[in-house]
């Protein structure tokens, strides 16, 4: 529901005319439908404190905050120091997803991006793109490792409400580089498991590219990213939600949540 909230222009292109009307009167119909469904929700429970926030903004409740599992014991380090030679973006080739700044900001390193994903945005992405740009569309969970193993970082250009890929990331032992809002800020201390930058008013590439060009040279520990990672297994989050489900029932046993 965030499209019907605060999000319309970032999932939807900006029109004007009928079709801006049209979308404007069904977009208002949902917010109502959702704020008189709320009341009806016995406890809201947010993916991470960005979403949070948003449920008491719209909603007026307060929200408990379980992190979604990771599959962090199938993303494991390598087994020597790789060659890090390239930037790597995992996400869906859609508009939302930011990922020409990610392309201009590695065109302005001169450093080779690698991009892992498929969408509607691959032709326009596609004309963007320079020589040092690779799209691999899907690949196997066992190429995906190895290109979280051998990149300089992982590139997050957007704000997400979580964020799966830099914990993936994160386990592989690799830095993420992001945009420093939304979700990854539950995942990613700056300079300890990463680094965060601001977009400078509507310039998104430049301060991307330099907090990339920053990880270059910067001493990130390989094991304190795995352990970060391993803080949203599923183990971890198993036993989270089995708390919160006894705290709604305090007579049941923790055993049997």
């Amino acid at each position: 529901m965030r499209y019907a909230w605060d999000q319309e222009h970032t999932y939807f292109p900006r029109r004007t005319g009928a079709v801006a009307r049209l979308r404007g009167l069904i977009l208002s119909w949902l917010r109502v439908w959702d704020v008189a469904s709320a009341p009806r929700v016995d406890r809201f429970v947010a993916n991470s404190t960005f979403v949070a926030r948003r449920i008491r903004r719209f909603y007026g409740r307060e929200a408990a905050v379980l992190a979604p599992p990771v599959a962090i014991d199938r993303f494991t380090p390598p087994g020597e120091t790789p060659r890090r030679d390239f930037a790597l973006v995992v996400a869906a080739l859609a508009p939302y997803k930011r990922v020409e700044v990610a392309i201009a900001a590695c065109a302005k390193l001169h450093l080779p991006l690698r991009i892992v994903g498929t969408g509607p945005e691959r032709e326009r992405l596609d004309r963007l793109a320079g020589a040092g740009t690779t799209f691999l569309g899907q690949v196997s969970e066992e190429e995906l490792r190895e290109l979280y193993r051998h990149a300089l970082c992982l590139v997050q250009p957007q704000i997400e409400d979580f964020g799966i890929a830099p914990v993936e990331a994160l386990a592989c032992g690799t830095p993420v580089v992001a945009r420093g809002e939304g979700g990854v800020l539950d995942i990613v201390t700056d300079g300890v498991h990463g680094l965060l930058c601001q977009p400078d008013g509507e310039e998104e590439a430049g301060p991307l590219a330099a907090a990339i060009d920053k990880a270059h040279d910067f001493a990130f520990n390989p094991e304190r990213l795995r352990s970060r990672a391993e803080e949203f297994s599923a183990e971890r989050f198993t036993a989270g939600l089995r708390a919160l489900l006894v705290a709604r029932n305090p007579d049941a046993r923790a055993d049997h949540a």
